[in-house]
């Protein structure tokens, strides 16, 4: 078994994280593997001037600071585990310090382009399907990845929320409002039949193959709907929006966090620079004396 292959094995078998965190790092490292394919020795032999040269090439071919970081961070963890398993002797990535995370603030559309994208008719066989999903991801502010691991039993049309699956499998429950509530009922009884074809599967939102909704499908789905709308459109957008609304409409920063599923608080606050931002912009643009 390949070495990449063991590592993704450990991280299934013994740490027993979720397919999606897998499959990232299962990217992640065969985007390294194929940097190193013309170098002697594989990943195994890989130097710390390998990953250096990994970390520039990712920079020069225009990969935003976090990509970078994310790239980096399933690496370090790739040779800890070869380390720990006496397959290599010296740890190449250790001393090596990722990127500095630049703090930005998250960008986030205004009301009004939301409502217009969401009040927006869209077109094709699963328009429902999609329609729902982008209400649902707006109403409850959910990671992508959340997202498209919600199953039937998941979301409580009477009581008005949505359990969910977060980082760490930490559950945490989110209110959804009502129109979202109608839009995934509405696509369950009209459009999923039609789409799985007498097939069956436990997920809330699937493909015609009789699967789950996979990060990268509903991706392009979103760019496309943002495409049309003269927005750019991402997962994390919405997410943003969610959280950036509420705390312009007044909501607790604790609510927030807990409702985005952040352990610490400070990831949320980032938000609040968010609204301060626009607050700022409003008053130089309108106040007479600005």
């Amino acid at each position: 078994m390949e070495l990449p292959d063991l590592f993704l094995t450990y991280l299934s078998v013994e740490k027993g994280l979720a397919k999606n965190t897998i499959d990232s790092y299962a990217a992640d490292l065969k985007r390294f593997g194929l940097f190193l394919k013309d170098r002697a020795g594989g990943m195994g032999a890989a130097t710390t001037a390998d990953i250096v040269d990994f970390m520039e090439t990712l920079r020069n071919s225009g990969y935003s600071v976090p990509s970078i970081c994310r790239y980096v961070s399933s690496v370090k963890a790739f040779f800890r585990f070869l380390l720990i398993e006496n397959r290599i002797q010296v740890d190449p990535t250790e001393g090596i310090q990722t990127p500095r995370k630049w703090e930005r603030l998250p960008k986030a559309l205004a009301v009004s382009e939301v409502m217009a994208m969401l009040n927006a008719g869209l077109e094709g066989k699963t328009a429902l399907r999609d329609g729902a999903m982008l209400e649902l991801l707006y109403s409850s502010g959910l990671r992508v990845s959340e997202l498209v691991g919600i199953r039937l039993g998941d979301i409580h049309f009477d009581a008005g929320f949505i359990r969910v699956v977060g980082k760490g499998s930490k559950e945490r429950v989110v209110p959804v409002h009502q129109r979202a509530l109608e839009k995934a009922r509405k696509y369950i009884e009209e459009e999923r039949p039609g789409i799985l074809k007498k097939r069956q599967s436990p997920y809330l939102f699937v493909t015609s193959r009789g699967g789950a909704m996979t990060r990268q499908r509903f991706w392009q789905t979103l760019k496309a709907i943002g495409k049309k709308a003269g927005v750019e459109l991402s997962p994390h957008t919405l997410r943003h929006c969610f959280a950036t609304h509420l705390l312009e409409g007044g909501a607790d920063l604790r609510s927030v966090q807990k409702m985005l599923g952040h352990s610490d608080i400070s990831t949320t606050q980032v938000y609040t620079k968010v609204t301060t931002d626009r607050i700022r912009k409003v008053f130089k643009k309108h106040h007479p004396r600005a």
